[in-house]
């Protein structure tokens, strides 16, 4: 491999529109989705008590801040649209930053996206009471007789809205992230911050324990032990997912070489605090058994609200996880529609997705593409299992990009290297051993999964020999 230093130069034709506290919130947006309201009932049931999930969150969040060290070093050496799919290609070779890109295009942020999209309009039925799903419409499709149902119709209105704004510039594309990332963090500070205040609470339930708790739905293979830490801890990765989500949109951050690394770093360090405030408040407000005993269908925030606030703290709740759904739907299609374009301008994707839009410079076909394939898997329901195979293959291919640390220092020495990776060598190692040590867990813990997870990849290798023997000389 060539150890010729590489040129930070931009993408012709890309524009760096998206300025510091723009890359800062789209990895904070993208994190803060619907997991710091959900994931800690499951997870107390997981570890089973209280300082155990406070220090899973500041575990995971550890893990993930290690991961944005070694990041930010490789980002501000080559901050080009693509991310991880350009370090994974350059270090390991084309096939291995396909199936990155296979993998994320098809399964990993287009299921999210498509689960984002299902998900606000779930929050919105709440809000309006059951009105959506009461409302539905015929349609026929080329002959077909179908009904598309007010859910359906909020979901894929909400994939397309977010690929208009999107289509428009990425300057616009990051003030709204901004804005968005604003109201979001104003949202955790609000519940947190009110349960302290009007809630009846006790700071001893820090020292509780899950005793008791009923539990619905936890497997009794995910409770207790080095199993339920390990799935309590990819309960808490889940939430803090996104933390890298600046990567691909590289190409367009402004003065990449200093933004870059405070997006990543920066993003990190505001989420992680964040979600340790709102589960100590969770736990003032409510004891660990009575938060293991929520019921699956609800969410802690809402029973803490619930406390001072009476029923309407349903509504309130699903309102603040609309606004969260849509701000994480922004982030993901803004910074990962340039992950499909990287590979198209490689020769190995469809190569009318490499075009750019000639009014705004942006891909405009790839933030459409993304965006059909989204509708279809919110359309056919598949995303959860989606979502839920690709959680072992996306922290395997986080660890290979962490991994390829290693060998740009090797490869490339003389490089330019604006930020090095804080405490390397031995941060990306630990890094690397933990992560290796959840994915094996995961075959444990959740085998079907992983396995699910491994077909996911192995799907995408007849794919790479069709456009790789199309596009041989590229």
């Amino acid at each position: 491999m060539s150890s010729a230093p590489l040129q930070a130069g931009a993408i012709p034709g890309l524009t760096r529109g998206v300025g510091a506290w723009g890359a800062i919130a789209v990895n904070v947006a993208n994190m803060i989705g619907t997991g710091v309201f959900l994931k800690t009932r499951v997870m107390t049931c997981n570890v089973g008590s209280a300082k155990t999930v406070l220090l899973v969150w500041l575990a995971a969040g550890l893990l993930s801040l290690a991961g944005t060290f070694s990041y930010s070093e490789i980002a501000a050496m080559m901050p080009e649209a693509g991310g991880d799919y350009v370090y994974l290609k350059r270090a390991y070779g084309r096939v291995v930053g396909f199936m990155y890109g296979w993998m994320t295009f098809a399964v990993a942020k287009a299921g999210s996206q498509a689960a984002l999209a299902v998900g606000l309009a779930i929050f919105m039925n709440v809000a309006l009471g059951g009105a959506l799903q009461e409302w539905h419409a015929p349609l026929n499709l080329f002959g077909y007789q179908a009904h598309l149902n007010g859910l359906a119709l909020v979901a894929l209105t909400t994939i397309w809205t977010v690929a208009l704004i999107n289509c428009a510039s990425v300057s616009s594309g990051g003030r709204t992230a901004l804005g968005l990332t604003i109201a979001k963090v104003a949202l955790i500070l609000g519940v947190g911050i009110s349960a302290f205040v009007f809630a009846p609470g006790d700071l001893a339930h820090l020292a509780g324990s899950a005793l008791g708790g009923s539990c619905e739905g936890v497997l009794d293979s995910a409770r207790g032990g080095y199993a339920g830490f390990g799935a309590a801890m990819l309960g808490a990765l889940w939430a803090y997912d996104g933390w890298n989500n600046v990567a691909p949109l590289s190409g367009e951050i402004r003065n990449p070489q200093r933004n870059l690394p405070r997006a990543f770093v920066g993003g990190m360090l505001v989420v992680a605090s964040l979600y340790l405030f709102v589960n100590v408040a969770y736990f003032y407000a409510m004891s660990p058994s009575e938060i293991a005993s929520v019921a699956a269908n609800s969410s802690v925030a809402t029973e803490v609200l619930r406390r001072f606030l009476g029923p309407i703290a349903v509504s309130m709740t699903a309102v603040a996880l609309m606004i969260s759904s849509f701000g994480s739907l922004h982030a993901s299609v803004l910074a990962n529609s340039r992950v499909p374009f990287a590979m198209a301008r490689d020769g190995l994707f469809f190569r009318g997705l490499a075009r750019l839009s000639p009014r705004s410079n942006v891909p405009v076909r790839a933030i459409v593409a993304q965006a059909a394939w989204g509708s279809v898997l919110a359309l056919s329901g598949s995303y959860d299992t989606l979502t839920d195979s690709v959680v072992f293959a996306s922290w395997l291919f986080y660890a290979l990009s962490t991994g390829s640390l290693f060998i740009f220092r090797r490869t490339r020495p003389d490089a330019p290297r604006p930020y090095r990776a804080l405490g390397y060598p031995v941060v990306p190692v630990i890094f690397l051993l933990v992560t290796a040590a959840l994915l094996l867990n995961t075959f444990v813990a959740a085998p079907r999964q992983a396995l699910q997870g491994v077909a996911v990849l192995l799907a995408g290798l007849p794919l790479y020999w069709y456009w790789s023997r199309k596009n041989p000389g590229l």
